[in-house]
């Protein structure tokens, strides 16, 4: 007899576990259709959107480097007008202009100077 309880009770635990183990069965999760369009759209905004960020700041990246180029351009450009100007200077001194014109046979008459103002 004691094997007979001993084979009833094995035949109740294989009972439970499969019992158990429909149980544990996991169901598969379906996305209704409507569903899986609005993620499908999202994704595609998403998408979009970033495709677009990208090429603003690369846009955004070559103008400024093309602002960049223009600064120097003028920078350089500052820089030259104020060496001709210096020049400039350098060449109206009266004691120059004086030098030149008594190398060319000028001779400075008081009575025929006129003075002229810059505006």
């Amino acid at each position: 007899m004691n094997n007979l309880a001993y084979k009833l009770k094995e035949k109740e635990r294989e009972v439970v576990q499969h019992e158990i183990k429909h149980v544990t069965k996991k169901k598969k999760v379906r996305l209704p259709l409507g569903e899986k369009l609005i993620y499908v759209t999202f994704c595609g905004f998403m998408l979009f959107g970033s495709i677009q960020f990208i090429s603003n700041q690369a846009a955004l990246y070559e103008a400024n480097a093309s602002v960049q180029k223009v600064e120097e351009k003028v920078k350089a450009q500052k820089t030259v007008n104020m060496d001709l100007n210096d020049q400039v200077k350098e060449l109206s001194q009266y004691d120059r202009i004086l030098e030149k014109a008594k190398k060319l046979g000028l001779e400075m008459n008081a009575d025929n100077v006129k003075v002229v103002s810059e505006k």
